[in-house]
């Protein structure tokens, strides 16, 4: 989450919203009375009723989600992302009872995958079908550190049947080709490598 929070008034015009979010490079905005959390508002909130506020004396209150959805600092990413997903929004407040200490956004859900993941580090990958075999995990892991190798991150995809996973199997920078030579020998399905 980012902890450096920008907020805005229930009473601030929507230009001054609109200048917030630019000079931060944001789109959501908290909105807070003292530090109590009253309301959520986005950049296509503040879109939808710009026009009018040529027009007419629009405020934030009056554009804001009230009751927005929220996630405090102790869930877990996994839980927050659910949330985002669910409700297909592009972020939410963090609140520690009534107060703003965060905001979640879609951005920093992604940021965390990839730290995750270890795509920005430099690194090889071996996509393989370990089968229904017991046991298949720790000798093709094995086979790995045999040559020098670390796994930095797993993901798997496929079907519920186990013996159709296909297991996505980030590793430190190695001579990826060797070790798919030796995990085929050892009876796994290679489908791909990535030097």
């Amino acid at each position: 989450m980012s902890k450096k929070v920008v907020t805005i008034s229930p009473e601030a015009g929507l230009q001054e919203a609109i200048e917030l979010m630019r000079r931060h490079s944001i789109r959501h905005l908290p909105v807070v009375k003292g530090e109590e959390l009253v309301g959520w508002v986005s950049e296509a909130d503040i879109r939808g009723a710009y026009l009018a506020s040529l027009i007419e004396d629009i405020r934030i209150r009056d554009v804001m989600i009230k009751d927005p959805i929220r996630v405090n600092p102790d869930d877990s990413l996994e839980e927050a992302a659910k949330i985002l997903y669910r409700h297909g929004i592009g972020g939410v407040p963090v609140v520690e009872g009534k107060r703003v200490v965060g905001v979640l956004t879609v951005r920093d859900i992604m940021a965390a995958f990839i730290e995750l993941m270890g795509f920005l580090r430099e690194s090889s990958r071996i996509d393989v079908i370990l089968g229904g075999k017991p046991h298949a995990f720790q000798e093709v892991s094995e086979i790995i550190r045999r040559h020098g190798a670390e796994i930095i991150s797993v993901g798997i995809s496929g079907p519920e049947d186990k013996s159709k996973r296909v297991y996505f199997l980030r590793l430190t920078k190695c001579d990826v080709r060797s070790i798919a030579k030796d995990i085929e020998r050892a009876g796994y399905r290679v489908l791909s490598v990535i030097e």
